[in-house]
């Protein structure tokens, strides 16, 4: 995927609706390669302490050593210290990263017991975006790479954001 970037002044607004998402993942330690296909929704979270806070809910399919399973996991993506930006939680509450397209990318470090998660976010357009994680550590050697793509027929998504 290439192309220019597209800065994002209000990363949540952004985000609300429904994105098909298509994901690889590389465990470069083991020359093995697995992907997930599905759906990830970012739906206003009514229980959330933080008012204006999307529930992410991604949902599908994981293929790893040719077996598919279903895969899901949920995230909690509130507004930011500054206006635009957020901080992305855990279901459990947990900080995981900051997030802030205002310049249409972003990287954000995890750190994970001895491993850094490393994730480089890219806004192409007002239905396109990707993240790249690179995984690495003493446990873990990957490069997660996640393109998405509005769901042409949702209307919640703003158009030309």
């Amino acid at each position: 995927m290439t192309g220019e970037l597209r800065p994002v002044p209000d990363a949540l607004a952004f985000l609300a609706g429904t994105w098909q998402v298509e994901r690889t993942v590389r465990d470069l330690a083991a020359d093995v390669t697995g992907t997930f296909t599905g759906t990830t929704d970012f739906t206003a979270d009514p229980t959330a302490a933080e008012a204006g806070t999307l529930r992410h809910v991604e949902s599908g399919g994981f293929t790893w050593r040719g077996t598919t399973r279903p895969a899901e996991r949920t995230l909690l993506y509130g507004p930011g210290e500054e206006p635009g930006t957020v901080v992305v939680r855990f279901a459990d509450g947990r900080f995981f990263h900051g997030l802030d397209l205002r310049t249409g990318h972003h990287v954000a470090d995890h750190p994970c017991s001895a491993d850094l998660y490393r994730g480089e976010f890219t806004v192409y357009d007002s239905g396109r975006w990707r993240t790249v994680w690179r995984v690495r550590g003493p446990a873990k050697d990957l490069v997660l790479t996640t393109d998405y793509r509005r769901r042409a027929a949702d209307p919640s998504g703003p158009a030309g954001r």
